[in-house]
């Protein structure tokens, strides 16, 4: 018997053919097991993503997305203020797919629809500023100078390893910004290269070593990166062990909280969850539980809800 009733299926038809028809047929077999009355859906320009999300919503029980973290991100935010919030599933077709990883999710997709659709559904907090959603970072600096400056054409030929190339080339020549920066009232100044705040655990598919991050917690973690440095670069890509930011890292500062404001004296882009959004400054709050997610796995998240 059929887990849910109904079911969208949505995708970036600006996909080369090559790509998505391999992809669907990976994921559809396992999919439409497990979705009674399926609907796929391909989507052409980003306002007609928009669209499905605002419309389809609310009417479905689960919506699947086969993409990247920037198709996810535009889908969160076309559905966060929905009166009924479907169970959203992810399906990795992107660059670093690090919200998947978040979720334990497989990076094949076969594998990876096989494991969500009899994944436990996990209720996960959501990051807000005035107008805008994000459900993995926030980040201004370096986070948002590596992904302004990845090659599109580098990217398509060799995927996340373009990331790291970016990042290597952004590093040397990567400025520090003023800042001053309020967490749960506590105020902080000083000059930075990086500044994110966190839900999720995974930057260009590198797990940040924090046992403090929590997508379920009801608070958003705040690392301060004082310092650029190939060797600070090279200490973020050996990142593995979860510990205490302080004893790994000398330029580092955290803070968690649930209200956090941000102000820089020369207007910094934001970066989240991969896409270039808006300046500083900005205001941050968490929205606990907000979004249902399908799990890939009983190691995603400590705290499960069912159906």
């Amino acid at each position: 018997m059929p887990r849910f009733e109904t079911g969208i299926l949505l995708y970036n038809g600006n996909k080369e053919e090559n790509e998505i028809t391999p992809a669907l047929r990976q994921v559809l077999p396992e999919v439409s097991k497990e979705v009674k009355d399926l609907r796929v859906i391909q989507t052409a320009s980003l306002e007609e993503l928009r669209d499905v999300c605002r419309t389809y919503g609310p009417e479905t029980d689960v919506f699947l997305i086969l993409g990247g973290d920037g198709t996810i991100h535009e889908c969160i935010n076309s559905m966060a203020e929905l009166e009924k919030l479907p169970v959203i599933g992810v399906l990795p077709a992107g660059t670093c797919n690090d919200f998947s990883r978040v979720l334990d999710i497989p990076q094949r997709l076969d594998q990876a629809a096989a494991s969500i659709m009899k994944g436990e559904a996990v209720k996960v907090d959501a990051g807000k500023t005035e107008d805008t959603y994000f459900i993995n970072f926030w980040g201004i600096g370096l986070v948002a100078q590596t992904s302004f400056n990845i090659d599109e054409n580098q990217k398509n030929r060799l995927g996340v390893l373009s990331y790291f190339i970016s990042a290597l080339k952004t590093v040397n020549r990567s400025e520090p910004f003023r800042f001053s920066l309020t967490v749960d009232g506590e105020k902080l100044e000083g000059e930075a290269v990086m500044i994110l705040v966190m839900n999720g655990q995974f930057i260009g598919t590198r797990k940040v070593p924090m046992s403090s991050l929590d997508l379920q917690d009801g608070k958003l973690d705040v690392l301060i990166v004082k310092n650029s440095s190939l060797a600070v670069f090279r200490e973020w890509l050996a990142m593995g062990r979860e510990r205490s930011v302080d004893q790994k890292f000398q330029d580092l500062s955290y803070r968690q909280g649930q209200h956090i404001t941000i102000e820089t004296e020369t207007d910094e882009e934001v970066d989240m969850d991969g896409e270039i959004k808006t300046e500083t400054p900005a205001q941050i709050g968490v929205l606990p539980g907000h979004f249902t997610f399908l799990g890939g796995g009983p190691n995603a998240l400590r705290t499960t809800t069912d159906l």
